[in-house]
């Protein structure tokens, strides 16, 4: 017979390395205290890593290093945002440098949150949530980053350029879920996304 530990560490193993997760993501196949038991085997066994308390992750191994590689900070906030039942979108120089349109680095990764304000330290990277209204944290993935991105890069500095650079991020089909998702956002920002949106369309 298959224990739950074995069946938890199989679920886990059917993501990718670098998956984040919390007892909350078994808690539909599993009773808790089966859940925490297991978690707490699975980490002495070195199959998972116990990354902050409540929350661990598959862990990536490199082939190069020779060893496990840090967190996935992207990972470890979807996580948490889970584990808290927060709506969470990265900040916007976080979006930035996620779509690559700006190669500024960061020393900390800032999401914006529904929830509270909270800070964490991730492998020595301090992670940050920053709360905003639930009104500002409209749509799916993608329409969240653009936004804030737009935002975040500000009216003065959106020109031609940007735009066209922004419009290769996406397919026409995930452009027009955007459009649609954002149509309640400040003005200026819709126009850049339906310009966006239209300079695909044009290519």
């Amino acid at each position: 017979m298959i224990s739950v530990k074995e069946k938890i560490l199989r679920k886990i193993r059917e993501h990718k390395q670098g998956w984040a997760f919390s007892a909350i993501d078994f808690l539909k196949d599993f009773k808790r205290r089966e859940i925490d038991e297991s978690l707490s085997y699975l980490v002495e066994d070195g199959d998972i890593r116990r990354v902050i308390r409540g929350i661990y992750d598959y862990p990536m191994y490199s082939s190069i290093l020779k060893r496990k590689v840090a967190p996935d900070i992207e990972q470890v906030a979807n996580a948490i945002a889970r584990k808290f039942g927060w709506n969470i979108s990265p900040d916007g120089n976080t979006a930035l440098n996620y779509l690559g349109l700006s190669t500024q680095l960061t020393s900390k990764k800032v999401y914006l949150s529904d929830g509270p304000k909270r800070k964490y330290i991730i492998d020595k990277i301090p992670l940050e949530f920053r709360h905003i209204a639930k009104k500002e944290l409209i749509g799916s993935k993608n329409t969240k980053l653009v936004i804030h991105a737009i935002r975040s890069a500000g009216k003065e500095q959106i020109n031609e350029k940007f735009i066209s650079s922004l419009s290769k991020k996406f397919s026409k089909t995930e452009w027009e879920k955007i459009k649609e998702e954002a149509c309640t956002c400040a003005d200026w920002i819709y126009d850049v996304i339906k310009k966006a949106t239209e300079c695909l369309e044009n290519k």
